[in-house]
């Protein structure tokens, strides 16, 4: 998740995140062209030997959301995807799937309840 300023030039921390995330949407767009990997490795790709499938922890939101065009309802519990972007202010979210404008963060008493 990366945070970002409003109405404001983003800092080298965001041009190395979007380079990264351009490229695998470069990538994948190759692969469903039918392109095979090895003609999109410059040079020779590191070999992982003796691999299993992980898996990570991701940042996501969960709240009560109102107005989703796929999860209809007002005040609907859910969770999202992957958060990605994320306001300094805490305004504004982008997951894997949409933006999110956001409301009042959850209270302790709300956690427990």
């Amino acid at each position: 998740m990366m945070a970002f300023s409003i109405r404001k030039e983003q800092g080298p921390a965001f041009a190395l995140e979007l380079a990264r995330l351009s490229a695998l949407v470069a990538d994948m767009e190759a692969i469903g062209r039918g392109l095979a990997p090895e003609e999109l490795v410059e040079g020779e790709a590191p070999l992982l030997d003796r691999w299993i499938l992980g898996r990570l922890p991701v940042p996501c939101l969960v709240g009560l959301s109102t107005g989703h065009p796929r999860l209809p309802g007002e005040n609907r519990p859910i969770g999202t995807s992957d958060v990605w972007l994320i306001s300094e202010d805490r305004s504004w979210a982008r997951t894997l799937s949409r933006w999110y404008r956001l409301g009042r963060p959850a209270g302790h008493d709300d956690l427990h309840s």
